[in-house]
């Protein structure tokens, strides 16, 4: 990488940080581009993490950020890095709207200048050579648990004809509103957000997206009886996870195991999606579970948790405080209730994402679904990029 300046030219920006914070390397980035998002360094000293404040660098003036390695940090062999600004979609790019390449530094002290003339922003520009295989499973997928139909989709990795990889696999509630342009609410732009996840190694997963019933959306994804009323939740829950299940497995090629298979959703989704991991965790092992209602339960009980040996399991928890009065308090009370029982806590992370200005909104998700796919399913990742 060709520096923009050398480093004598930027000694005075160096001795602007604070003076004790100088005992490592330090990398000083200029960027041509710069806006308000923070800058994060992600390389193979954190699993390539993306929003590790750890690594977080301090801004010296627009356009002009510094990180300095702590004394005791362990330098791997060769240090290889990125700059993003939160997640893979807002990574740096070259000039002309291409992925850069992986950087590099053997030095353990001084200073290392680097330049990012341009980041990704809202998931722009994205290749259309990367977007994902979107396969109609069926218009009439048969749901015997309820006596109705209905239609599913698979979205496969955009080389899956060419592959004979086997991959993991994300069950979504709500097909209509994750890739459909014309839904009346937006969507979650999940095919445009694989496609750039893809070129940073988190997008090789099979997403099979179940329509919801439309009027009887509710009354589908409600389990129990709560204060919408009696649901059919359960029954809901048993066809995604004793029919659909077998048939994908069966029919594409995919990780069967628990460690490689999530369920997920948002707003009642997101509610019967909690159920599905709580009530079937040999099945689910990843639960991505964004602006939960959880006020249709409010005293939601885990007693029937003791019956199942605790198993490893991540969830992806998310809330905006700007969805309701109870959102973030009920999304809080969820997670110290469920990790009360130290055999629990135990196995069980927890990924609580909250963001104040966060609406119930499409919107939303779609930003908070590259955060979640990385941390559930990618975040032991090692080596190069």
């Amino acid at each position: 990488m060709q520096p923009s300046m050398n480093a004598e030219e930027n000694t005075e920006t160096i001795e602007k940080g604070n003076p004790n914070d100088n005992s490592g390397l330090t990398i000083v980035l200029n960027t041509d581009e710069d806006d308000h998002r923070p800058v994060y360094l992600s390389g193979n000293f954190n699993n390539w993490a993306t929003q590790d404040r750890r690594f977080m660098l301090q801004q010296i003036k627009e356009g002009e950020y510094r990180y300095t390695f702590p004394e005791n940090f362990e330098y791997p062999e060769k240090l290889t890095y990125k700059f993003t600004k939160g997640d893979w979609s807002e990574v740096e790019i070259d000039r002309y709207g291409n992925k850069t390449p992986n950087r590099y530094c053997s030095q353990t002290s001084g200073i290392q200048i680097e330049h990012v003339p341009r980041w990704r922003k809202n998931w722009l520009p994205y290749r259309t050579s990367q977007l994902p295989q979107v396969h109609l499973i069926s218009k009439e997928f048969e749901i015997p648990q309820l006596n109705k139909k209905r239609k599913i989709w698979a979205l496969l990795p955009h080389d899956y004809d060419t592959s004979v990889e086997h991959y993991p696999v994300l069950y979504l509630q709500d097909a209509q509103n994750l890739f459909n342009e014309n839904a009346p609410y937006g969507n979650w732009q999940i095919d445009k957000k694989l496609a750039v996840m893809s070129d940073y190694g988190i997008g090789k997963i099979i997403i099979i997206a179940i329509e919801h019933a439309e009027k009887e959306r509710l009354l589908e994804y409600n389990v129990g009886k709560t204060l919408l009323g009696e649901g059919q939740g359960k029954k809901y829950i048993r066809f995604v996870t004793d029919t659909l299940k077998p048939f994908v497995d069966k029919n594409f090629r995919t990780k069967p195991e628990r460690e490689y298979t999530g369920i997920g959703g948002s707003s009642m989704g997101g509610l019967v999606s909690i159920f599905s991991g709580l009530m079937y965790p040999e099945v689910y092992g990843k639960l991505m579970i964004f602006s939960p209602s959880l006020w249709v339960i409010p005293k939601i009980k885990f007693s029937f948790l003791d019956i199942f040996e605790p198993m490893e399991t991540k969830i992806y928890l998310y809330a905006g405080g700007d969805e309701s009065e109870t959102m973030i308090k009920h999304v809080k009370k969820f997670k110290k209730r469920l990790l009360k029982k130290d055999s629990i806590k135990e196995k069980m992370k927890v990924n609580l994402s909250i963001n104040m200005e966060g609406k119930h909104s499409e919107t939303y998700w779609s930003d908070e679904f590259p955060k979640a796919i990385e941390w559930l399913f990618f975040s032991d990742r090692e080596g190069e990029l």
